[in-house]
């Protein structure tokens, strides 16, 4: 059974250009640095799709198309408000450079496939895959208030929801280890269902037939909020920062 079938493949990188925005870093949040910084409005200035979570660590943060859904740990999907803010969101103008159709495949095969495939081991891109699940398992954070508790602590208490035969959308990164500390070393990737029945970090799935799309990025624009006294007062040079992000993100 053909498992794979690649088009629009095209690994020369000349001319290309392509930019991801990113407020905040994933190791900011490790000590909990949880306070939103920037609005959904200004966020998507810059970008129409991505992830993120919201402020005060509140749920899992899917944009789509220019719609920013918020998978919450009850379980239920809202869209966030132009107003509310985040402490951490990545995001990005679609490019689709490389596109692909899986069939029959879990998450480690699918991801083994990218890397082996396409030459981005050693860039950021964004992946999107469009389709049907067998099946789907997801985490989701529940909102923190003051005095606020490391990640691990707070990953540790996540809400985690599982669904079979479930049509949907993921939307994520890879980030090359070098980029650790400002994002998640490997894949990391939302979901959200049609039917809005499931959203949330993706934990594990498997793919029945979906479409693959990659974008690698040439620029990476990242930001900092130079406006809040909290962040630049933090000590933010964790010793084992590194394993705190790999054991939360898993």
């Amino acid at each position: 059974m053909t498992r794979f079938i690649n088009s629009g493949k095209e690994n020369i990188m000349e001319k290309y250009e392509s930019k991801v925005f990113q407020h905040g870093t994933l190791g900011m949040l490790v000590p909990g640095l949880f306070n939103g910084t920037m609005t959904i409005e200004d966020l998507l200035k810059h970008g129409d799709w991505g992830i993120g979570t919201a402020s005060g660590l509140d749920g899992e943060m899917i944009v789509l198309d220019h719609t920013p859904y918020l998978a919450q740990s009850n379980g239920e999907i809202r869209v966030l408000k132009a107003e509310e803010k985040v402490p951490f969101a990545t995001v990005h103008f679609e490019q689709i450079k490389d596109k692909f159709t899986a069939r029959n495949l879990t998450k480690k095969e699918l991801e083994e496939h990218i890397l082996k495939t396409y030459p981005y081991k050693n860039v950021f891109f964004a992946v999107k895959i469009v389709g049907k699940f067998s099946a789907v398992k997801t985490r989701v954070v529940e909102k923190q208030t003051r005095p606020y508790k490391p990640l691990l602590a707070v990953a540790n208490e996540q809400a985690v929801f599982e669904k079979s035969d479930v049509s949907g959308t993921v939307i994520g990164y890879f980030a090359p280890k070098m980029f650790q500390g400002m994002a998640a070393p490997g894949f990391h990737l939302h979901f959200l269902a049609d039917d809005k029945s499931i959203g949330g970090h993706l934990l594990n799935f498997d793919v029945s037939e979906a479409t693959v799309y990659l974008q690698p990025f040439t620029t990476i624009d990242q930001h900092l909020p130079l406006d809040n006294q909290e962040f630049l007062d933090k000590d933010l040079d964790i010793a084992d920062m590194h394993d705190q992000i790999k054991k939360a993100e898993g």
